[in-house]
């Protein structure tokens, strides 16, 4: 039972706020990167275009998988909730640990990372200005968020129409404008590299950050009827704001300027509108830098609460503020761990490549421990009455966790040192899948925000 006396989270989210938030998450700075890389695994413009659509449409099942989880089990822990139902306690600490301490803080340092770069362009520092950037920015935006979901809900949402409408002004001129230069020579392309499932690996992390929206369930509004709008309607938004992005790209550059870009919005806004063209799509980028980073500090820190109020040994991120309606210091342990991954990126040749190759296979591997989780709560709850189930299933979820176990494959065999460097924080924390809710150290009371009528105890 809920303790009166502790400020609980509010449900004062609404369906827009959450798909404002859920875009902010997403459409970020991978689709200012990947779509070189993309096209230099396909062979054709309309393979191209076909593996975006592909991409958006495993991440539309993965969506309906999370609205028939997160519908069920409105919650502001999330996928921490969504494992603690299917497989323990004990489990869902484990992901609670690889999330603090690799996945968010990961893919924070990662967005920070970025947004230094494309800063560092304008006003450099110095070989340390893309890590001093980063950190002052985790720094302004997590005390943004500390003092209050909706100060941090309003700087999303003003961002991310900023973020949109450049994205839009790119798709425009895309459609509507023509090259001034002609496009780059061909890149040879790797026999290898032709592979559908190559080119899907770079899609699908583009599109990565949609299942944050489960940690929103906790603050939003009529959760069980709403959650699966969100992730609907999001993914909907999603899907045809990439295809018709990319569709502009190859309409200026073509498929083999493409895959000679190393900055496509910025090569195609210079060829189509020169020099000025492509300082406002680098200003673009790092709007949307600071959208995703935002939206992934505002969701990420729901984990330190969750994971506070069920250790009692971490007790002391589990305390929501009432006053800003805000895990302050969940905030203020995930900003802390995200400059110390920061710090460490500084001092390596390419900090966004190593916290990327930190953070994929912990996120895939518990990605896909969740879409195993609606298997198990279907099976342990057959007769509960659901507001939203995935449609098609079994197939769907099944498609869902092939695609998960592919992506584990891929993201342990294409990464570099600093994957297995991922892997062994993960291991770390293996001690709490032994940690019992009888011992002394690991007594909490049971998350208790938003429980629907059916959840277990």
């Amino acid at each position: 039972m809920a303790d009166p006396s502790r400020p609980e989270p509010a449900a004062q989210l609404s369906v827009f706020d959450a798909v404002v938030i859920m875009l902010g998450l997403v459409v970020g700075i991978g689709i200012f990167r990947t779509p070189s890389i993309v096209a230099s695994g396909v062979g054709s413009e309309a393979m191209f275009i076909l593996v975006w659509l592909l991409g958006g449409l495993v991440t539309l099942i993965g969506a309906l998988c999370y609205a028939e989880l997160a519908a069920a089990h409105p919650h502001v822990g999330g996928e921490y909730h969504f494992l603690s139902q299917a497989y323990g306690r004990s489990v869902a600490r484990l992901f609670a640990w690889a999330r603090c301490t690799v996945i968010q803080t990961g893919s924070i340092a990662i967005v920070a990372f970025l947004l230094g770069d494309y800063v560092a362009q304008a006003a450099p520092l110095g070989p340390l200005g893309p890590a001093i950037y980063a950190a002052v920015a985790v720094v302004v935006l997590t005390a943004v968020n500390v003092a209050g979901t909706v100060a941090g809900k309003n700087l999303q949402i003003a961002v991310t129409g900023i973020q949109l409408g450049a994205m839009l002004a790119i798709i425009l001129v895309g459609f509507f404008g023509s090259a001034g230069v002609v496009a780059p020579a061909p890149l040879p392309v790797r026999e290898e590299a032709a592979a559908l499932g190559v080119a899907m690996i770079f899609v699908l992390l583009t599109y990565g950050g949609w299942n944050d929206a489960a940690y929103l369930t906790g603050e939003l509004r009529d959760a069980p009827r709403n959650i699966a709008k969100v992730l609907t309607v999001g993914t909907a938004l999603l899907v045809l704001l990439y295809v018709l992005a990319n569709m502009a790209l190859l309409s200026i550059l073509g498929l083999d300027g493409l895959r000679a870009s190393d900055a496509v919005a910025a090569d195609m806004m210079r060829a189509a509108a020169g020099p000025s063209g492509e300082l406002l799509v680098t200003l673009a980028i790092v709007v949307a830098a600071i959208a995703t980073l935002n939206a992934t500090l505002f969701t990420g820190a729901r984990v330190f609460f969750a994971l506070g109020r069920d250790v009692a040994v971490l007790r002391w991120i589990g305390v929501w503020n009432g006053r800003g309606s805000a895990p302050a210091n969940g905030l203020i342990a995930q900003g802390g761990l995200a400059l110390v991954l920061i710090a460490l990126g500084a001092f390596t040749p390419d900090g966004f490549k190593a916290m990327v190759d930190y953070t994929a296979p912990v996120f895939w591997l518990f990605l896909l421990l969740v879409g195993g989780s609606l298997f198990v709560l279907r099976w342990r709850h057959p007769h509960r009455a659901m507001p939203f189930r995935v449609p098609f299933y079994p197939l769907t979820p099944i498609v869902f966790c092939l695609t998960c176990l592919y992506m584990l494959h891929a993201s342990v065999l294409h990464t570099g040192h600093a994957a297995w460097a991922g892997l062994g924080v993960l291991m770390a924390g293996v001690p709490m899948l032994f940690c019992k809710d009888s011992t002394a150290t690991c007594e909490a009371p049971v998350l208790t925000s938003s429980h629907s009528p059916g959840d277990s105890p």
